[in-house]
This record gives structure tokens, sequence and C-alpha cells, in this order.
């Protein structure tokens, strides 16, 4: 296992490095700073997780949209 940059739409938000038997996320972008240092057995898994993330945070910015709420 080596380290890896992750990108999310072209964009890198992350790396993936070695530890012990699996890999940790380091986040670089505040929008998925929730998965900063968690640790997955895959590059593939922390793409899922963080499109997993993104899905859900742009769910809510349509909710708070349509309910007339801005976010800062």
């Amino acid at each position: 296992m080596s380290k890896q940059v992750i990108e999310y739409g072209g964009e890198a938000v992350g790396v993936v490095v070695p530890d012990q038997d699996r890999l940790k996320f380091l986040a670089v972008k505040y929008h998925v700073w929730d998965l900063d240092k968690q640790h997955f057995r895959s590059a593939d898994e922390a793409r899922a997780a963080i499109r997993h993330l993104l899905a859900g945070q742009s769910g809510q910015n349509q909710r708070h949209h349509a309910a007339g709420i801005t976010a800062a």
C-alpha cells in the first residue's frame, strides 16, 4: 500500500495513507472534513464514503434552499 490522492469531481479532497493494515483518510478540503482520520480497506471505499457524504450534504443544501435558508 502507498499513499494516494483522492479526488472528487476533478478536485483533490484528501489522501489515503497506509496505517497498519488499513488506509487512513486525511482531508485537505473542508467539505470532507467529517471523514478526516477515518480508516478504510481501500481507496475505492474512501471514495464511496466521500460520495455518500457529499450526496447527503447536497440534499441538505437543497432542503435548506427550498425552505429559504442559505448556507453561510
